[in-house]
């Protein structure tokens, strides 16, 4: 008989209370410098009395080269643990777990391009129109050992787990894809050398830690785009971080997946589900699929189908970090995310993370209209 989503589920040694996961988001609560505020400590704290069994951070860089977007988490020096510690705190005392997820944006760095600062990419790229440089294999070298350094401070600020950002087109898909990586060195060229950055940066990563901490990553195995990285390659790559140490893989997005998204108004449609599955048949370890996914009937669906270990989920919890507990508790009505994404248009302009839908509804109650 297939497990329940809300009976417990063990990653390496983390007990997790359910097999329900949120999704790194995004929150623009950050300061300059990357530190945690008192916003996100806000944030953190609804989210860990939500119901989730773990909750995994919005990204934070490992390199001060690597930041992806402003008020954006850091992990990049010791100056970040006391505020990532409080962060941990406030979902351990909410009944949950926590994951730090740790990210290098690469190329894909808006937040770098607006000031201008030269970005270090996997190849040169003539159709980018910023300036920007190919890395030297010193400065691979050392993103890598960026990598084992943040997670070190994860752990140090009370973590539970550390997540590796290896999807949505940020560094780790830039190596693995060919769109991106057009090197003829040792990282370049075959699958066995693109997926070496993925390989080399798990295997870091796991000796810093050990072997008991629980070290998972966020995979895009498949880019949705011409000439862009196959599920085959994927799925190697997926077996390649097994043997290196991984201990779970979320399938998400990998580059080229803006018609993946649900729009407003569209059906729930749990979109990397069928990557999902064809991971989860080549791997031994626990698998997550994100993206879609907005019911309780669904969730269990996927489980009990054995497509995915766990269901992660990030829009319905902007909305409802509740939303667990409140399926938990009897209400199993889907969430009530509509899928407008004007949470994402509210973040890029530069505004706190805040549901849409909620804000608006809060506008008109205030207008009476």
């Amino acid at each position: 008989m297939p497990s329940d989503v809300f009976e417990p589920f063990r990653i390496n040694t983390l007990e997790l209370k359910n097999r329900f996961m949120r999704s790194a988001t995004w929150d623009g609560s950050a300061d300059s410098t990357g530190a945690v505020t008192d916003g996100s400590v806000a944030i953190y704290r609804e989210l860990g009395k939500g119901g989730a069994g773990l909750i995994v951070s919005g990204y934070a860089f490992v390199s001060a080269n690597g930041q992806a977007a402003g008020r954006q988490y850091g992990a990049h020096n010791d100056d970040m643990i006391p505020g990532l510690s409080r962060m941990a705190e406030v979902v351990h005392q909410g009944g949950a777990k926590i994951a730090l997820q740790i990210v290098h944006s690469g190329i894909n760095s808006g937040y770098l391009a607006g000031i201008g600062e030269n970005l270090l990419a996997v190849s040169r790229m003539p159709t980018v129109n910023r300036e920007h440089r190919e890395m030297t294999g010193e400065e691979i070298e050392t993103i890598i050992a960026d990598f084992a350094a943040a997670a070190v401070r994860a752990r140090e600020a009370g973590f539970d787990a550390v997540q590796l950002h290896g999807a949505h087109g940020y560094l780790m898909s830039q190596f693995l894809s060919p769109l991106y990586n057009r090197r003829d060195d040792s990282w370049g060229g075959t699958i066995d050398n693109r997926e070496r950055f993925h390989l080399e940066v798990v295997r870091r990563v796991r000796l810093a830690l050990g072997a008991d901490f629980p070290l998972m990553i966020k995979f895009g195995v498949q880019d949705d785009r011409e000439r862009g990285l196959t599920l085959n390659d994927g799925l190697q790559t997926a077996q390649g971080m097994e043997g290196e140490g991984i201990d779970a893989i979320e399938v998400s997005a990998g580059i080229g997946t803006s018609s993946q998204v649900i729009r407003e108004g569209e059906a729930e449609r749990p979109y990397f589900r069928e990557r999902a599955a064809a991971v989860k048949k080549v791997v031994k370890i626990p698998v997550m699929v994100v993206g879609g996914i907005r019911s309780l009937t669904t969730a269990r669906d996927i489980v009990a189908s054995r497509d995915a270990d766990m269901v992660s989920m990030c829009h319905p919890f902007i909305r409802e970090p509740g939303l667990i507990g409140r399926w938990q508790n009897g209400d199993e009505a889907p969430a009530r995310c509509i899928s407008c994404n004007r949470c994402m248009a509210i973040l890029q302009r530069g505004e706190p993370l805040e549901c849409g839908e909620e804000r608006r509804l809060r506008e008109e109650a205030a207008t009476g209209s």
